[in-house]
């Protein structure tokens, strides 16, 4: 049987055997998002499940930054955006997470201490301009401006209570061109500034072809006219990637997507669009119709530099994290795995990744099938701590019994995950040592 067909039938029966779909690949460590730092196309910053994995050599190389140094919580960034000067920000959903040393040390801005930062966008050519949305119920919301790289922020004319915004976006072609959008008294709303943020159109979409439609999200901005944009909205299951020819004031569908929307891409002159979601990726013309691609599957996401299209993908089904083509998508070249992280990002003595991530890595190792590298090479896995004195073979490892209910008890799904993951590492493991021979 094919290997990649095992791999498959396994996250198929386990998923059916917890009750539910195989999205996402039944919780698996997986990549979710790729930046590439501007002006700097060998450093890469690739956002996981499991934290972040950064590159400085073109993707020769690739090291670990914990979640636990980044300090964002549940709130796990959608994506980052790495400025030319090293700095790192990302908009978590809560607050602005900002890394100033290349993810050693990552603190969240104050200003917006009392809202929820919900979308981030940078100018196209200038990233010291930065814009903000935000959606906290009960408070105040609207678009924010930064001019210094996000070390300040001011509001624009759109601010107001009542109004919950969930994304915003900038012109490629014409900086000065902002879309945002959100909802307000159950209105779905999309959002144009002609004038880089100092005053705002408002434009309701009621979209009575769609069954209770709702969160109107705006997506992506044509690289070549300023009024093409495109939004998805989410009605009774399902996910309706819409474009406008007109900036914003008409919608046509483009695209019934099943799944779940991670993100989209255009080509340079607009004229093809690409689509990932938690399990397929999607290629056509931007007018639509989109057609499934066989790679990448799962975790899948999009982005294009110059005539460069990179993809997050599944380790776990296909043997990349992350790959590059220069052919739209037809043929792909595996830049990352995540059993080849070599270890945590080197950092200073005394930031937190220094401080934090090595202690976890050998854990994560042991998750990825990784092997637990130190700059002399391969260090084996710590060995198990000795048993207590006078106890048995036969009770070693055995726990009180856990109650029914409460912190101790493990969820439904989490014993068919565990094998599902210890079964695919072995396989990793086993057949990287067959490729060695």
């Amino acid at each position: 049987m094919n290997p990649r067909n095992t791999v498959t039938a396994i996250i198929t029966l386990l998923a059916l055997g917890t009750g539910g779909a195989a999205h996402a690949h039944a919780g698996l460590p997986e990549t979710s998002n790729v930046t590439i730092r501007r002006g700097h196309p060998e450093d890469f910053f690739v956002g996981a499940t499991f934290g972040a994995v950064i590159s400085r050599d073109s993707g020769q190389t690739w090291r670990w930054i914990c979640p636990d140094a980044m300090g964002y919580g549940g709130w796990r960034p959608e994506s980052f955006l790495w400025r030319e000067t090293g700095d790192i920000i990302a908009a978590t959903g809560s607050s602005i997470l900002r890394s100033a040393d290349n993810g050693c040390s990552w603190n969240t801005h104050p200003y917006f201490k009392s809202t929820w930062v919900t979308g981030l966008a940078a100018h196209p050519t200038d990233d010291r301009i930065l814009y903000a949305v935000t959606g906290r119920p009960t408070t105040p919301n609207g678009v924010y401006r930064s001019r210094d790289g996000g070390e300040t922020w001011e509001p624009t004319t759109l601010l107001r209570t009542g109004l919950n915004l969930n994304a915003v976006r900038v012109s490629p072609v014409d900086p000065r061109r902002v879309y945002a959008s959100g909802d307000a008294a159950g209105q779905l709303l999309l959002f144009r500034s002609d004038d880089a943020g100092d005053t705002w159109e408002e434009i309701p979409h009621a979209l009575p072809e769609l069954l209770r439609p709702y969160d109107l999200v705006v997506t992506a901005v044509d690289p070549v006219q300023a009024d093409i944009v495109w939004v998805r909205v989410s009605a009774q299951g399902y996910t309706h990637l819409m474009r406008s020819d007109d900036g914003g004031r008409t919608l046509t569908q483009v695209q019934q997507l099943d799944d779940i929307f991670t993100n989209m891409e255009l080509s340079s002159d607009g004229g093809t669009a690409w689509v990932g979601t938690l399990n397929y990726f999607f290629r056509g013309p931007s007018s639509g119709p989109l057609e499934k691609r066989p790679l990448p599957t799962g975790n899948s996401c999009a982005l294009r530099t110059g005539e460069t299209l990179y993809a997050c993908g599944s380790t776990w089904l296909h043997d990349w994290a992350l790959a590059r083509s220069n052919d739209q998508g037809d043929t792909w070249e595996p830049l990352f795995t995540l059993y080849g992280i070599q270890g945590p990002e080197h950092c200073p003595v005394g930031t937190p990744a220094q401080k934090i991530c090595p202690g976890l890595w050998p854990q994560l190792a042991d998750q990825l099938g990784a092997e637990v590298y130190t700059d002399g090479g391969v260090e084996e896995p710590p060995p198990p701590p000795p048993q207590d004195a006078g106890t048995s073979d036969a009770d070693a490892g055995t726990a009180p019994p856990s109650k029914s209910d409460g912190c101790g008890a493990a969820s439904g799904n989490a014993a068919p995950v565990l094998l599902l993951l210890s079964t695919l590492t072995l396989w990793r493991r086993g057949r990287r040592r067959s490729n060695t021979r």
